[in-house]
Parts: structure tokens; C-alpha cells; sequence
């Protein structure tokens, strides 16, 4: 029988908080929040970025505390106290950050990797070699998959070991004594790096090119799309993990103000990393001679090729900076790595009246087997994939969904109306316009904007076959896995709430 809710709920609001800003902050705001202000209108861009926190990104948070506070169970558990034909609907985004937990941790253990080779820092002078081929082993395509990579292999065990240790021990001594060991590290590791980038030689341009404002970049739609696409992601909405996360909460808590600090929390480390980052790249252009266009980068690139050629010329202590930044960025991937496994965890045990010790090392071990085709030597080029149809063919549409099953279907007057007695100041009519209609209409748009984009040219430059393969068809699955789990029979003690809904009116 799953264990009772004992040591199933947060031991305090900060516990929570950090929790939620941990699988917030992930790599991504280390790595991409930057580039996209650069990209889309430098200083600018910020303009349509903290609007659509406002009107898309808070909302959304709200919505999902909200809802989850108010069923009190994993994502499937709560659509389906909600109406059994909605289930699916929680398992679609169980299911999606099940995967993206599979390929996350590849890129985690990478990071390990990197702390190892932070000692000397032996990728060298040139780090992009390294990367692709001493570290990656990479083959010529994805049709050739070659061997399984042994040290990536290693990195990608020691990653699900640790995220076992901690999940295997509950929320309050797992999850929340982790993300207080973890988030404030993070923050000083941040912070060091930031300080020590922008009173580098050279940092001042860089710093200078990434708030630039090009105010014209306000009348391009791409650039607001780009924001709100940014703001999504960033804060793990439609993962089911924020309606998992708040169910743990007591329930006289706070909803909307937890909702305001996760995201402003999430949002000002992005920027401070973002300053600190194109203080770094700038300092990187004065020193070699090239612009800062020519020496910019983004995801994987900057983090593994852009920072370790920057780290190979500081005057000193190379060494020391690489094992910071690289110990940021690996504690940064297991506090998202280790809400998206909880998602998932949490539906088993709900749906299967599983313990969650046996639910844990399940989901663990599953994780892992599904991780090894990412330790190969065409591993880079499925991670690929795979990340670019789930995120945009996946999470972006489960919130569309979401948005219009909670707005109109459910009405998401209950939930403002459920919310507002618990929180400290309340929320008013404009909340329900933006889940109503201002948030579909976006990520409408968005969908049918990047479905026409897939479909007009290959993405990657991949051929069609790959592309369905590991693509469309992984996306379209998780989809059709979820239906088939809402129709299994639901055990134990969740079964008889459902004959009960409560919670529901």
C-alpha cells in the first residue's frame, strides 16, 4: 500500500519555495535566457519577457498551485477527480518530463564529467574538439550509433543514483533538505561567477551588447512569441510537477504569493546569470580579437565549448572558476531533474497504490535504461531530437489544453475562488482573462507557428525517417501511453476518493 501522508508534505514554506525555484531554475536559464535576450531585441526584449511574466507566466503558476493545492494528488490524480475523462491529461506531462528526466541526465552527468576535467582544465585550447570528439565520442549521423560511451555512462549512473538517494527518502527529508543544501549553494556559485565576469577586462562591452535595446525588435510578433515561449519553459508549467508540488502543501497555504516569489525568483537568476555570462563572453572577444556575435552561443555550446575556451584564458585560477561554474550547473540540473522525476513517481504511486520506495527505485531504474541510448556515440544527435518535438510538440500543447480544460470546463472562477481565502492578497478578474483567453490565444499561435516551421523545413538539417522516428512519433506516443493509463482501473485508497470527489466542488 503507498505510504500515508506522512512525510508527503512540505516541513515549511520555505522548503516548498526553494523546491519550486529549484525546478525552475534550471540549465536552461543558464544557458539559453541569455541568448534569447541577445537574440530578440538585447534590453528590449526584457519589455515583452516581464509581460508575458505577468500576463502567461504567473497566471499559469497560480493555476497549477491552485489546482493541485485543491486535489491533493499527483497530475493524473487530480484531472481525474476532476472527471475521469481528463486523466489523461495528467498523465501526458507525467509521461513528457519522465523522457526529458531520461536525456536530462545525460547533460547532468556531462557536467560531473566537466567538474573532473576542471582539474588542469584538460579540454585544452580547443574545447569544441574536445567536446565533440574526446568527450561525446561523436559519430558522423545518427544512423551510426556506435558504442556505448563508458565515461558518459559512468556520469549518467552517478546522476540517477543521486536523484534515487534523495527521492527514496520523501519529500520533507528528500526533496526539501536537498533543494536547502542546493539552492543557496547555487545562488553563491552564481554569484561568484557573475562578480568574477563582469570585472573582467572586456566584460563592460559584453555586459553593453546584452542589454542594447533595439526597440524595433518590439514590432516583430517572433520576438514576443520568443518571450512567452521563454517564460513558459522556464518555469515548469505543463510538466504536472508545480500540481504535484503543491499538493504536499498544507493546506491553509499561502497560493498566490508562493506563485509570485517562484517566478520572480526564477526570473532575476536569469538575469543575473545573463549578465554574468556575456561579461564572461565579452571579456572572451576582447581577449582573442572577435566581436562578440563571433563568440556568442547558445544551449549546450555555451555551457561545454563557449565558457570552458573563456575559462582556458583568465590570468588565474582556471581551475578554481571551471569546478565553480561546472558545480552550478550540475546543481542546477539535479534540482529540475529531481522535480520532474517526482511528476512522475507521484502518478505511479497514486494510480498503483505503490510505496513510494518501490515507486522510486521503479521510475529510477526505468530512467536509467532509458538514458543509455543518450551515453552512445550518436547519443548528442537523439537528445536532439527528442528535446526539440517534446518541448515544442508536448509541453507547449499540454498547456494549451490545460488553460482550456481548467478556464472553461472547470471553470477557473473555483480555483480563483478557492485560492483567494488562503492567500495574502487575493486575485481578481484579470487572472481569469489571462487563463480564458489571453494564454490559449498564445500558445495557439505559437503551436501553429512552429508546426508550419516543422513542417516548411526539416529541423536540424536531420532526414525526414530520424525526424518521425525519434521526433513525432516519441511525441505522439507519450500522448496515446497516457489514454491507455487512464483507462487502467485506479487501486487502493486514491480509488475510493474518486468515488468521493470532495475537493471537486
Amino acid at each position: 500500500m503507498a505510504d500515508s501522508t506522512e512525510n508527503t508534505e512540505w516541513g515549511s514554506r520555505l522548503g516548498f519555495i526553494l523546491a519550486a525555484i529549484g525546478s525552475a531554475v534550471g540549465l536552461g536559464n543558464i544557458w539559453r535566457f541569455s541568448y534569447m535576450v541577445y537574440d530578440n531585441g538585447g534590453g528590449a526584449f526584457l519589455i515583452p519577457y516581464f509581460f508575458a511574466l505577468l500576463t502567461a507566466g504567473i497566471p499559469l503558476l497560480i493555476l497549477e498551485f491552485g489546482f493541485g493545492h485543491k486535489m491533493r494528488g499527483s497530475a493524473p490524480f487530480s484531472f481525474a477527480k476532476m472527471s475521469e475523462k481528463w486523466e489523461w491529461l495528467g498523465w501526458w506531462p507525467s509521461l513528457v518530463s519522465f523522457v526529458i528526466t531520461t536525456y536530462y541526465a545525460a547533460i547532468i552527468g556531462w557536467s560531473l564529467n566537466y567538474i573532473v576535467y576542471s582539474f588542469g582544465t584538460i579540454w585544452g585550447q580547443d574545447p569544441e574538439s574536445f567536446f565533440y570528439n574526446s568527450h561525446l565520442q561523436l559519430t558522423e549521423g545518427i544512423s551510426e550509433i556506435g558504442g556505448i560511451n563508458l565515461t558518459i555512462l559512468l556520469g549518467v549512473i552517478a546522476v540517477w543514483l543521486i536523484n534515487y538517494f534523495i527521492l527514496y527518502k520523501g519529500v520533507q527529508e528528500g526533496i526539501e533538505k536537498a533543494s536547502k543544501i542546493f539552492m543557496p549553494l547555487l545562488a553563491v556559485f552564481m554569484l561568484i561567477i557573475t562578480v568574477r565576469g563582469v570585472t573582467l577586462p572586456g566584460a563592460l562591452a559584453g555586459v553593453n551588447k546584452f542589454l542594447e535595446p533595439d526597440f524595433s525588435a518590439l514590432l516583430n510578433v517572433k520576438v514576443w512569441l520568443a518571450a512567452y515561449g521563454q517564460i513558459f519553459f522556464t518555469l515548469s508549467v505543463g510538466f504536472a510537477i508545480m500540481i504535484t508540488y503543491s499538493s504536499y502543501l498544507p493546506k491553509d497555504s499561502d497560493i498566490v504569493n508562493n506563485a509570485f516569489i517562484t517566478a520572480l525568483a526564477n526570473c532575476g537568476f536569469s538575469f543575473i546569470v545573463g549578465i554574468g555570462s556575456f561579461g564572461i563572453l565579452g571579456y572572451m572577444a576582447a581577449q582573442t580579437g572577435q566581436p562578440i556575435s563571433e563568440v556568442v552561443a547558445q544551449s549546450i555550446g555555451l555551457a561545454f565549448i563557449a565558457f570552458p575556451k573563456a575559462i582556458s584564458l583568465l590570468p588565474a585560477f582556471q581551475s578554481l572558476f571551471a569546478i565553480i561554474f561546472f558545480l552550478g550547473l550540475t546543481i542546477a540540473g539535479f534540482s529540475s531533474s529531481l522535480s520532474l522525476i517526482e511528476a512522475f513517481v507521484a502518478s505511479v504511486r497514486d494510480k498503483f497504490d505503490i510505496e513510494r520506495k518501490k515507486a522510486v527505485t521503479y521510475v529510477c531504474l526505468a530512467g536509467l535504461l532509458g538514458s543509455l541510448i543518450f551515453t552512445t556515440g550518436a547519443g548528442l544527435y537523439f537528445l536532439d531530437i527528442v528535446d526539440h518535438f517534446v518541448n515544442q510538440f508536448g509541453i507547449a500543447l499540454i498547456g494549451l489544453v490545460e488553460c482550456i480544460v481548467l478556464g472553461w470546463y472547470y471553470k477557473s472562477s473555483r480555483i480563483r475562488n478557492y485560492v483567494n481565502p488562503l492567500s495574502d492578497f487575493p486575485i481578481g478578474n484579470w487572472w481569469e482573462i489571462m487563463i480564458k483567453f489571453v494564454t490559449p490565444i498564445i500558445l495557439g499561435v505559437m503551436f501553429i507557428q512552429n508546426t508550419i516551421l516543422e513542417l516548411s523545413k526539416p529541423y536540424g538539417g536531420y532526414d525526414i525517417g530520424s525526424l518521425i522516428k525519434y521526433g513525432w512519433a516519441v511525441a505522439a506516443l507519450l500522448l496515446i501511453i497516457g489514454i491507455i493509463l487512464s483507462f487502467l482501473p485506479w487501486k487502493g485508497q486514491k480509488s475510493e476518493e474518486l468515488l468521493n470527489p470532495e475537493e471537486v466542488k
